[in-house]
C-alpha cells in the first residue's frame, strides 16, 4: 500500500482536504483508507449503545457489525498506543492510505497551510514534505505548492508522487 501523510497545525484543513481528495481518487478507481491521529481520549459510539456498554464492562475488544458496515474498538489497557505502522497492518490492503497527523513521522507527506493559524511552515523542518497546499501564495519554497482548493491539481499530483495506476473507464490500468 502507498501511504501519504497529510500534515499540518490544528484548523489548518487536513480533514476538508481528505474529504474532497478521497471522491477524486475513488471516481478514477483508486481504493483509499485513512489514518486519523487524535492527540485526546475519544469514543466512536455513545453511553447507553450495547457496544459502549460491553467495552465499559471491560471488554478489550467490541467489534459492532450491520449489513453496511463494520467497526472494531480495542482497548489500549494493557499496551501502548500502536506505532504507524502497526495501525497499517490493521487494514485491509488499499492502493493509497491517507494519514492525517502524525505530522513528526517520517513518511511522506503533504502540508496544508493557513495564513490565519499564524504558525511556521512544517517544510522548512522536514525533507518528508514533498509539498505544500496553502491559501496564500508561497515564496522561496522549493517544492510543488498548490492552492488549498485546487482538489483536482492536487489529486494529480498523489497520482503521479505515489505512483498509482489508475483505471480506465473498460477496468484496465493505465
Amino acid at each position: 500500500m502507498k501511504t501519504l501523510g497529510i500534515a499540518g497545525w490544528s484548523n489548518s484543513g487536513k480533514t476538508t482536504l481528505i474529504s474532497n481528495l478521497v471522491p477524486l481518487l475513488v471516481r478514477q478507481g483508486i481504493s483509499v483508507s485513512t489514518i486519523k491521529h487524535a492527540h485526546h481520549h475519544f469514543d466512536i459510539d455513545q453511553p447507553g449503545k450495547d457496544s459502549y456498554e460491553h467495552r465499559r464492562a471491560g471488554a478489550q475488544e467490541v467489534l459492532v457489525s450491520s449489513r453496511n458496515r463494520w467497526a472494531l474498538v480495542h482497548e489500549n489497557i494493557t499496551t501502548k498506543e500502536l506505532s504507524l505502522s502497526g495501525l497499517l497492518k490493521k487494514l485491509a490492503p488499499v492502493d493509497l492510505v491517507f494519514i492525517e497527523g502524525f505530522k513528526f513521522g517520517r513518511h511522506s507527506k503533504i502540508e496544508v497551510f493557513r495564513e490565519k493559524i499564524n504558525k511556521p511552515l512544517l517544510t522548512k523542518d522536514d525533507p518528508m514534505i514533498c509539498a505544500v497546499v496553502s491559501d496564500v501564495p508561497l515564496k522561496d519554497i522549493l517544492i510543488p505548492v498548490f492552492d488549498i482548493n485546487d482538489y483536482k491539481e492536487i489529486s494529480s499530483f498523489i497520482i503521479n508522487e505515489c505512483e498509482l495506476l489508475v483505471a480506465s473507464r473498460n477496468g484496465s490500468a493505465e
